[in-house]
């Protein structure tokens, strides 16, 4: 059987994700091809720098057959980035090479060579610059897609924030009906296309307790009401539930998403219960584009301890996709 490969955007130079992928590349077992898209320097001084061996299979994105593709070697388009040290401090000097990393990738999934994508991480403040959330919404961009949503998934529970990566005081300004329906819209379909199933979706309230002193509630003026017409559509969708007791067991087992209305009212649970055992998945994107659920980690970069759980998560989740 012939496997679409997977392609890997390394992101960040200086960050750990090489540490990892050689890690993985060591201990798992992948059908799936794997393109890397990299700098051949900064792979071959990392490789050097953290005693992994491997051959280096040189490809040319403008002639790619995947099916003469295997991970024997590590399949490596080559994209010029010029660092003297295996790690050095994170800075704007890499924003081109990332970019053009990303470019590549863009051109091969509109070339239909393959539908999945993984790219490691990368620095918000130095890359994004403040034009874009975070990947998620540079992706959507590129591909004009308005609608989307970041699911952090892990096969006993998934959570989805509202909003992304927003300063509090933005957040209640943001939560509407539109945008709550289109978030559960996006992951009732993800679920249907790739589980096989309807998802049973749990709705958090913005404020604590649902409750508020403020003259205006978003629990009972938007909240509610939104979710008693997505009911009404028949959509496995509840709430909204007060987002300090809906992670206790007996409550998040009755459910397959939570969805919150901010970054941390769901993603700091969630990293408590399954720590690396989860991935980053973009819903709304006309191809499966997954991230290992972790930063750069500056801090730990050369050290040679981080865990590869994530990035082999996401490895396997579209490798079962064929």
């Amino acid at each position: 059987m012939n496997y679409k490969p997977i392609l890997l955007v390394a992101g960040e130079p200086n960050s750990i994700f090489f540490e990892i992928l050689f890690k993985v590349l060591k201990t798992k077992k992948i059908k799936s091809p794997l393109v890397l898209i990299a700098s051949y320097k900064i792979l071959s001084l990392q490789m050097k720098k953290l005693n992994f061996k491997k051959k280096i299979n040189y490809l040319d994105f403008k002639n790619m057959n995947y099916r003469k593709l295997n991970n024997n070697s590590i399949n490596l388009i080559n994209v010029h980035y010029n660092q003297k040290n295996a790690f050095e401090k994170i800075s704007d000097k890499s924003n081109v090479y990332i970019r053009k990393c990303f470019e590549i990738a863009i051109l091969l999934i509109k070339s239909n060579f393959s539908d999945k994508l993984i790219n490691g991480p990368i620095s918000k403040k130095n890359f994004l610059k403040n034009k874009f959330l975070g990947i998620t919404e540079f992706l959507a961009k590129k591909f004009e897609k308005k609608k989307i949503a970041m699911l952090i998934y892990n096969e006993g529970l998934s959570v989805c924030p509202i909003t992304t990566h927003l300063p509090l005081k933005i957040v209640p300004k943001k939560i509407n009906k539109k945008l709550i329906t289109e978030k559960v819209l996006l992951i009732d379909n993800f679920y249907k296309t790739f589980m096989g199933f309807k998802p049973k979706i749990a709705v958090t309230g913005l404020n604590p307790h649902c409750e508020s002193i403020s003259n205006f509630n978003e629990d009972e003026k938007i909240i509610k009401p939104t979710i008693k017409g997505l009911i009404k559509r028949n959509f496995k969708v509840s709430g909204p539930y007060a987002a300090d007791t809906i992670f206790l067991k007996k409550n998040r087992k009755k459910f397959d998403v939570i969805l919150g209305m901010y970054h941390d009212q769901v993603l700091t649970p969630i990293k408590t219960l399954f720590e690396y055992d989860a991935i980053n998945i973009t819903l709304g994107l006309p191809f499966l584009r997954i991230s290992p659920d972790h930063g750069p980690n500056e801090k730990m970069i050369g050290k040679n301890v981080s865990s590869p759980l994530s990035l082999y998560k996401s490895i396997s989740f579209l490798e079962k996709l064929k």
